[in-house]
């Protein structure tokens, strides 16, 4: 891949870079003051890495849940990763140790921004440089917020939830105008998310939008 491109991808995953960061800071700042110490935001970050599962888990512990209860509501929510895992498996590149570190950087940022480049190549390369630059920059902004605890205050005023959501949305733009499919998996997806989401935890709606892909590949023609 010529420098040219390689340049335009940092440039394009930068915002998403932006957004990871501030949203680390958030989290750290709400882990360390709920009562957690520093490295516990910290090592979580850089051993699960997971964002709104990472949010939950610690959401459990400081609501009084042990760490079994708050393992397992990240895992449950972080089970959306295995559907992203196959949709990427083939532009991580050969060898075991490219899978191995892939798998850690599967997001749902890296996943949007590879799947809409135009060919394998590219597809590769926005994997690798916005997974290592998005690990890079959320760990960063973890520390960060930690170590600032108290001095950030409240965190919730500054609407720093809606950040990675209205970056996701720029991501998908591309493929929703393509293909008519995907499309109407989005809108199932979508329509299933909102109507769960009165009843449901946080980031479980995730879970039941992906049930929009049994429209995707039903024979229908794009």
């Amino acid at each position: 891949m010529r420098t040219a491109e390689r340049t335009a991808l940092v440039r394009d995953s930068a915002l998403v870079w932006l957004a990871s960061g501030v949203v680390g800071v958030s989290f750290g700042a709400i882990a360390v003051t709920g009562g957690l110490p520093v490295w516990v935001p910290v090592v979580m970050s850089l051993v699960v890495y997971a964002g709104s599962a990472q949010f939950s888990a610690v959401g459990v512990l400081l609501a009084g849940g042990g760490p079994v209860a708050a393992a397992v509501t990240g895992l449950l929510l972080n089970t959306r990763t295995a559907a992203f895992s196959l949709a990427v498996a083939d532009i991580l590149g050969p060898g075991r140790l490219a899978r191995l570190l892939g798998a850690h950087l599967v997001t749902d940022e890296t996943v949007a921004f590879a799947l809409a480049q135009p060919d394998p190549a590219r597809r590769r390369a926005a994997f690798w440089v916005s997974g290592l630059g998005l690990f890079a920059v959320w760990n960063t902004g973890v520390l960060a917020g930690a170590l600032a605890g108290d001095a950030l205050g409240d965190t919730g005023t500054y609407g720093l939830d809606a950040a990675f959501p209205a970056v996701l949305v720029a991501l998908v733009l591309p493929a929703l105008r393509e293909s008519s499919a995907i499309r109407r998996s989005a809108l199932l997806g979508a329509g299933l998310a909102l109507a769960v989401t009165p009843a449901v935890p946080a980031g479980v709606p995730v879970l039941v939008a992906l049930a929009g892909l049994v429209l995707h590949g039903s024979g229908r023609p794009a």
